[in-house]
């Protein structure tokens, strides 16, 4: 079974990213799995604290994410660019130097904002540090999703069948890239 990380860049609980997070992975194509793992907790990077004193939340982490296939970044735009806690956790993730684990990783962005553009910012700037952390990602359908405070009912379900079916698309042109990259 193919296993696929959600990293959620919002924090706050019942946030957007975490609705839309959780919309994508019901609708994950079959034979793939799909997890939120979790990033909160991580302190952030330094690498002084690399080696001997490494925190425990960065082993996990990464040792989580050397056994995963792929990885959806779904996150918020926060002043043009991705939140502090999506920027630490590709930190956290590609050191010590030579030990990353996001390198050949097919990768999704799926950028959301309450305004118009969606994310936009953010979804470009986080293409930048993938493209240094060698992760193959989703270029089409590009996934921003502007009015995202009017996406979801009070049960978190997607309220509209067109909003549905695009969710959908990310994640079947998603299954399609995995499909590209032999399983790790």
């Amino acid at each position: 079974m193919t296993r696929i990380a959600f990293i959620v860049g919002s924090l706050r609980q019942g946030s957007l990213s975490r609705k839309t997070a959780e919309a994508l992975i019901r609708l994950i194509p079959e034979g793939m799995t799909g997890e939120i793992v979790e990033i909160g907790d991580l302190p952030l990077y330094n690498p002084d604290l690399d080696g001997d004193a490494t925190p425990q939340a960065w082993t996990a982490f990464r040792d989580t994410m050397r056994e995963v296939d792929g990885v959806v970044f779904v996150t918020p735009e926060y002043n043009r660019s991705v939140p502090a806690s999506v920027k630490n956790v590709i930190d956290v993730g590609s050191r010590p130097y030579g030990q990353s684990v996001w390198a050949g990783k097919p990768a999704a962005i799926v950028s959301l904002s309450p305004g118009a553009i969606g994310g936009f910012g953010a979804n470009h700037h986080l293409r930048q540090s993938l493209v240094f952390l060698d992760m193959p990602t989703l270029q089409q359908p590009e996934a921003y999703i502007g009015g995202a405070g009017d996406l979801f009912d009070e049960a978190g379900e997607v309220k509209s069948d067109k909003t549905q079916a695009f969710l959908a698309s990310i994640m079947s042109a998603f299954g399609a890239l995995m499909a590209r990259y032999p399983k790790r």
